[in-house]
Parts: structure tokens; C-alpha cells; sequence
């Protein structure tokens, strides 16, 4: 089922056929349906850089503490700086999206996986719909999904916090117990499996999504994303 997951929690009797119940497939995109690379990663994080640097009129070396003690605590930059600074967050998605993403490479064939499986798929981001559906269409992979649930959707309040969790399902009418969700940041599928759902950890290098032990919340462990989806419907 799953070749190149690192490992699997025990089963309970209503998990044994996980994937089989699975009719809604949830993505998160950045770091998970494509890699951030050193390069574009340094890219972003010298933009936000800049931006903190100049919307609180500070040195960019205290920007930078700033913009990792607002992720660390918030999930993301942009909450801690909307609560404390009262930031505008269309300002700061029109002053921090990537410029340039030929750095992103097209990846059609992930399209045409995702495609066959079966049943309904869906982004989940903490980025702005704009960034999603550019970053889709650079992958060529736009067209295979339903629905971009994003930031603004979740009213500004991002991953893992549970509320936005809950909305999405309502709002695309998703039963959590027929849904798989899969993400980068280990911690951000806690919610999704307190809800019911299968939880897949897409395991990469970044520093940002570490986590220091196997969590109970993770049904499957990834480092591959197409050869994963490959192996579960060959």
C-alpha cells in the first residue's frame, strides 16, 4: 500500500482499510505538492525579510528575529503581525508573493496521478488563493482540483489551529471519516485527525517542519509524493 512510508500507527478496526474509505483527498501545496528550493526558499524568506523590515521600521537583522518568534507562535508571520501591528494582510500578500516562479518546475505528471484517484481533491494552504492557483497552473496540475482552501477563507487564522479544519469540511461539505489530508508541517495534522481524517506527513529537510518524535497522529509517513500515490493504486 504504501512503499516508501516510513512507518504507520497501529490500526484501530475503523482504519484498517484507510485508503479504501477515501473519497476526498485534501493537499496542502508549498513544500508538500512541489519542493521549496535553498533558492526560492532564500528568495522568500529575504522578502518577508524586507517587508517586516520596513512595515515596522526596524534593522533586518531584528526583521528577521521578528518574523520567526511570529511563526514560531502563530503558525504564521502574517497572524502575529496582524494582532500586534494591525497589519493589512492584502498588503502584505501584494508585497511578499513570490516575484518569480520559474524556479518551480512543471510537474503534469503529478496532475495525471492525483487525477485518478478516487474521489474529490482539495488544497489547503495557509498562502493566499492567488499564490495557490499561480503555483498550480506553473505545476500545470490547475485543473485536476475542486477548490483552493486558503488563508482568507480561514479568516486569517492559520494551521493547526482547529477551527479552519472545521470550516473547510463545512464548506466543501467534507465527512471527515472519508478524507485524507497530507502536509509537510507534522503538527498541522493534528487537527486533521482529531476530525477523523487519514494524516499523511509529507517528511522533508526543511528546519520549519521538524518534529522531534513519531506522532500518534500520523497514519503514514511519505518522503515521495508520486511515488506514494503511485504505489497506492498499483
Amino acid at each position: 500500500m504504501s512503499a516508501n512510508s516510513r512507518h504507520q500507527r497501529k490500526k484501530t478496526p475503523s482504519k484498517i482499510n484507510m485508503l479504501d474509505q477515501v473519497n476526498c483527498w485534501i493537499f496542502d501545496l508549498d513544500n508538500t505538492l512541489y519542493p521549496i528550493t535553498k533558492d526560492l526558499l532564500s528568495e522568500i524568506d529575504a522578502q518577508m525579510s524586507r517587508f517586516v523590515s520596513n512595515f515596522l521600521d526596524i534593522d533586518p537583522h531584528e526583521s528577521q528575529k521578528v518574523q520567526k518568534k511570529y511563526f514560531r507562535e502563530y503558525g504564521l508571520t502574517l497572524r502575529g503581525l496582524m494582532i500586534h501591528h494591525k497589519l493589512d494582510p492584502d498588503v502584505f500578500f501584494k508585497e511578499t508573493a513570490p516575484k518569480n516562479l520559474e524556479k518551480i518546475q512543471p510537474n503534469p505528471a503529478l496532475g495525471e496521478i492525483i487525477n485518478t484517484l478516487p474521489g474529490r481533491k482539495l488544497i489547503y494552504t495557509n498562502s493566499a488563493r492567488e499564490h495557490a492557483e499561480l503555483v498550480l497552473e506553473r505545476l500545470g496540475i490547475r485543473s485536476v482540483f475542486e477548490g483552493v482552501f486558503d488563508i482568507k477563507a480561514a479568516n486569517y487564522v492559520p494551521k493547526p489551529a482547529e477551527k479552519p479544519y472545521r470550516k473547510m469540511c463545512e464548506q466543501f461539505f467534507i465527512e471527515p471519516h472519508t478524507a485524507l489530508m497530507v502536509d509537510d508541517i507534522a503538527r498541522n495534522l493534528r487537527p486533521a485527525s482529531a476530525l477523523g481524517m487519514t494524516t499523511v506527513w509529507m517528511q522533508t529537510t526543511a528546519e520549519w517542519a521538524e518534529t522531534s518524535d513519531v506522532e500518534d497522529f500520523i497514519d503514514i509517513t511519505i518522503n515521495d509524493i508520486s511515488t506514494w500515490l503511485s504505489n497506492i493504486q498499483s
